[in-house]
């Protein structure tokens, strides 16, 4: 990965949250600023909006005018809100959400939200609720900056390999295994009643499982683990379980995202190798 570090305007209130975002990102190619959000933080931003590359916000630390306004005055940028799985929007419809109880998945949630920011062009089009262009400054080219110092093909086609599971220290393997059950029993407590919040929980689970490389297996060791420990529960509790085995569509939904990530991580121009051919050229059936 690029040796350029990353420059995350955190607006979070808490302290021993702020204490715990900066333990997961220690050491990392991310440099936080702490930015007061009770103190009007737009002001700062908007004062070193050359500066800062992503927003980290705590859920509910701005009111709602504020949301809006980062719209307002293009300061849209790659986001990640610390805050509970419910499906609600605090800034714009590429942001990332990530539990505070799963911040071991701080510096994977910060790939997915550059990636999702640069894919879907947030930077070349900002605009307000009421569909105004709002185009940033010349002397501002956040696109271009995070393409620069991590490059979309950077974040998204080629992953960090130090920071694959199976590269990590025991202890960090363990830490993330267990954020990542977290947040696949989320996903399955909302997914048939709140399909908004099993919504941001799966692409909280997908994002951290592609940038970190996870098994695919270890995917489904999760998923039955969890659904055995829940049939265990009702069995106990005089309940029938038998509705269980339709918790598999939750299992397939993680797939097929999973695959559509893995999908769009192979470059458009990749070459084709190791394709046996004749000497027509056409691929040799089997």
């Amino acid at each position: 990965m690029p040796e350029s570090a990353l420059t995350i305007a955190a607006l979070i209130r808490d302290p021993s949250l702020q204490q715990a975002c900066s333990r997961w990102l220690v050491g990392g190619r991310c440099r936080m600023v702490w930015v007061d959000p009770s103190t009007n933080p737009l002001v700062e931003i908007e004062q070193r909006r050359e500066e800062f590359d992503a927003v980290l916000l705590e859920q509910g630390g701005l009111s709602p005018e504020d949301c809006r306004a980062f719209g307002d005055l293009g300061l849209l940028m790659p986001a990640v809100v610390i805050g509970g799985v419910g499906g609600k929007i605090e800034l714009h419809e590429a942001e990332v959400h990530l539990p505070p109880d799963q911040l071991e998945q701080l510096s994977y949630s910060l790939d997915a939200a550059v990636s999702r920011y640069l894919r879907e062009g947030l930077a070349g089009s900002e605009s307000s609720p009421a569909g105004q262009s709002t185009e940033p400054p010349d002397r501002w080219k956040l696109a271009n900056r995070l393409k620069g110092r991590v490059g979309f093909v950077g974040v998204f086609y080629k992953r960090d390999p130090a920071r694959f599971l199976r590269n990590l220290s025991e202890r960090e393997r363990e830490d993330l295994i267990h954020s990542l059950e977290r947040t696949y029993r989320d996903l399955l407590l909302s997914y048939f009643r709140d399909p908004a919040a099993a919504n941001q929980a799966l692409e909280s689970f997908v994002n951290t499982a592609f940038f970190s490389d996870l098994p695919i297996t270890k995917t489904v060791e999760i998923h039955m683990n969890l659904i055995d420990g829940f049939s265990k529960q009702l069995k106990l509790e005089g309940h029938k379980n038998d509705f269980l085995q339709d918790y598999r569509l939750a299992l397939l939904d993680v797939m097929a995202h999973l695959c559509e990530m893995y999908r769009r991580s192979i470059p458009p121009d990749a070459p084709l190798t190791g394709l046996p051919v004749k000497a027509s050229g056409q691929p040799r059936t089997a």
